[in-house]
């Protein structure tokens, strides 16, 4: 393990001016979502200390950037930690699982940032009893991943979404009648996510990768495909003409691969049915082109949602 020094740089930014809701806040993974998460616990809890785990490079960016108070590569460093946060990509999030309780030696509540929850909810379940498990996602984001886009505002006022295993995967009341060793936890950490301007939501494993799938798997690989399907049918050169409507449907296409590999391959049954249905339109616009009938339609109705969204 490369143990980072502790570091106690100045905060400019006020604190919020009550206790904080964990002492010793552990994020393992320090891109967009786990940056920001820390950046917001430094600015509103000066006496929490906030533990990153990741490879060094990030971490020395991290400390430059006061984002954390204690760094290492290896979760050893989260021994008191009393909330683990696993903000890396999916299966890294599985993987180092296992590793929690040979490194983490007190009652703590785990929790995750993945854009998919069945398969981390499924290896929680061997973590020993002493950790509670509460699955969580974040629905705030940026085009652009990286610590170096990670701020403390990111969350403000954007849906957190909560997954208890106690709950039955497709039933999100479950989830809210959790039992008294979870009702705790699930209240200490639904205090967090609001402190960090989220707004809490809970719902079922199933319900969760299901929505997810068409709200963000299904726009996100939409963008890409339309993305390089454009730019290698017109070029650079193509490209310097067109407007900002081309910029703004593809806005998703700069994200980052490696999470959306996770993404892709713990939810595929779920994106899988999602890309269907948008396959089946485009091959029904594709077959009314002479007619517009079906354009027409789709219009009508893609308009009428798009209402629906931006209200």
């Amino acid at each position: 393990m490369t143990q980072l020094p502790v570091i106690q740089p100045g905060r400019p930014l006020p604190s919020s001016g009550t206790p904080p809701v964990f002492e010793k806040i552990g994020i393992i993974g320090l891109g967009l979502i786990g940056g920001s998460i820390a950046l917001a616990a430094r600015q509103l809890w000066p006496k929490a200390l906030v533990i990153g785990v990741d490879n060094k490079d990030v971490l020395e960016t991290a400390m430059r950037l006061h984002a954390i108070d204690v760094a290492a590569d290896d979760l050893i460093v989260l021994a008191e930690a009393d909330i683990v946060i696993f903000a890396a990509p999916v299966k890294t999030n599985i993987a180092l699982l296992a590793e929690l309780d040979e490194n983490v030696h007190q009652p703590a509540v785990i929790t995750d940032t993945g854009s998919t929850k069945r398969a981390m909810a499924e290896a929680a379940q061997s973590l020993p009893p002493r950790f509670t498990f509460i699955g969580g996602h974040p629905l705030a984001g940026a085009a652009q991943g990286g610590l170096e886009h990670a701020r403390p505002d990111l969350f403000q006022g954007r849906p957190w979404l909560l997954t208890s295993a106690s709950a039955r995967p497709d039933d999100a009341r479950a989830a809210k009648q959790a039992p008294d060793d979870v009702a705790g936890p699930m209240a200490k950490l639904t205090e967090f996510v609001q402190a960090l301007g989220a707004v809490p939501r809970v719902m079922g494993v199933q319900a969760h990768d299901r929505l997810l799938a068409y709200l963000s798997h299904l726009p996100q690989l939409t963008a890409s495909a339309l993305m390089q399907v454009v730019g290698d049918s017109v070029g650079q050169d193509g490209l310097s003409l067109a407007g900002r409507g081309l910029a703004d449907t593809t806005r998703l296409a700069s994200s980052p691969p490696d999470i959306w590999r996770d993404i892709a391959a713990t939810n595929g049954d779920e994106i899988g049915p999602a890309l269907d249905s948008l396959i089946a339109v485009l091959q029904d616009l594709r077959r009314d082109l002479p007619d517009g009938d079906k354009l027409a339609d789709v219009f009508n109705d893609a308009s009428r949602w798009r209402r629906t969204l931006t209200r």
